[in-house]
Protein backbone atom coordinates (compact mmCIF):
# COMPACT_ATOMS: atom_id res chain seq x y z
CA UNK A 1 0.00 0.00 0.00
CA UNK A 2 1.00 3.62 -0.51
CA UNK A 3 1.80 4.34 3.11
CA UNK A 4 4.42 1.57 3.21
CA UNK A 5 6.33 2.68 0.09
CA UNK A 6 5.95 6.38 0.81
CA UNK A 7 6.72 5.96 4.54
CA UNK A 8 9.36 8.43 5.70
CA UNK A 9 8.96 10.69 2.65
CA UNK A 10 7.59 14.21 3.00
CA UNK A 11 4.54 14.62 0.75
CA UNK A 12 2.80 17.96 0.23
CA UNK A 13 -0.89 17.66 -0.70
CA UNK A 14 -3.04 20.49 -2.00
CA UNK A 15 -6.82 20.46 -2.62
CA UNK A 16 -8.21 22.97 -5.12
CA UNK A 17 -11.99 23.02 -5.77
CA UNK A 18 -13.00 23.82 -9.35
CA UNK A 19 -16.78 23.84 -9.49
CA UNK A 20 -18.10 20.35 -8.72
CA UNK A 21 -14.61 18.88 -9.10
CA UNK A 22 -11.61 18.97 -6.78
CA UNK A 23 -8.07 18.97 -8.18
CA UNK A 24 -5.62 17.29 -5.82
CA UNK A 25 -1.88 17.83 -6.25
CA UNK A 26 0.71 15.76 -4.40
CA UNK A 27 4.44 16.45 -4.40
CA UNK A 28 7.30 14.34 -3.08
CA UNK A 29 9.79 16.86 -1.66
CA UNK A 30 12.75 14.49 -1.91
CA UNK A 31 12.55 13.93 -5.68
CA UNK A 32 10.48 17.06 -6.51
CA UNK A 33 8.00 14.82 -8.35
CA UNK A 34 4.49 16.26 -8.57
CA UNK A 35 1.25 14.69 -9.77
CA UNK A 36 -2.36 15.81 -9.89
CA UNK A 37 -5.66 13.98 -9.99
CA UNK A 38 -9.24 15.15 -10.19
CA UNK A 39 -12.38 13.81 -8.62
CA UNK A 40 -15.89 14.82 -7.67
CA UNK A 41 -16.16 17.05 -4.61
CA UNK A 42 -18.72 14.61 -3.23
CA UNK A 43 -16.06 11.83 -3.06
CA UNK A 44 -14.61 13.21 0.15
CA UNK A 45 -11.14 14.40 1.07
CA UNK A 46 -9.83 11.03 2.29
CA UNK A 47 -10.65 9.19 -0.96
CA UNK A 48 -9.18 11.96 -3.10
CA UNK A 49 -6.03 11.99 -0.96
CA UNK A 50 -5.70 8.20 -1.24
CA UNK A 51 -6.05 8.35 -5.04
CA UNK A 52 -3.41 11.08 -5.27
CA UNK A 53 -0.98 9.09 -3.11
CA UNK A 54 -1.53 5.97 -5.23
CA UNK A 55 -0.78 7.92 -8.39
CA UNK A 56 2.32 9.50 -6.85
CA UNK A 57 3.51 6.03 -5.80
CA UNK A 58 2.94 4.77 -9.37
CA UNK A 59 4.92 7.65 -10.90
CA UNK A 60 7.79 7.25 -8.44
CA UNK A 61 7.94 3.50 -9.18
CA UNK A 62 7.90 4.19 -12.92
CA UNK A 63 10.82 6.62 -12.55
CA UNK A 64 12.69 4.08 -10.41
CA UNK A 65 12.78 6.35 -7.37
CA UNK A 66 11.16 3.84 -4.98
Amino acid sequence: MSKDLLHGREIIIEFRPVGAVVKVSAMDTQSLTEISVQGPASAGEEILKRNALKRLEYVLKKKGLI
